[in-house]
């Protein structure tokens, strides 16, 4: 391939630190909050309270 078809050759997928971050945080932020959800589901169950 010439060096301008090189330039115009699109696809693939590029991850960035910025999007790994952005990934990895949401990830996190749902873990927590289904831990959360979970615990109080587990409360209401058991009649437990603190």
């Amino acid at each position: 391939m010439e060096k301008n078809e090189l330039i115009n050759v699109v696809g693939g997928i590029s991850f960035s630190p910025t999007l790994l971050n952005a990934v990895t945080k949401a990830v996190s932020i749902i873990y927590d909050i289904s831990r959360r959800v979970g615990s109080t589901v587990y409360r209401l169950v058991h009649n437990i309270s603190c």
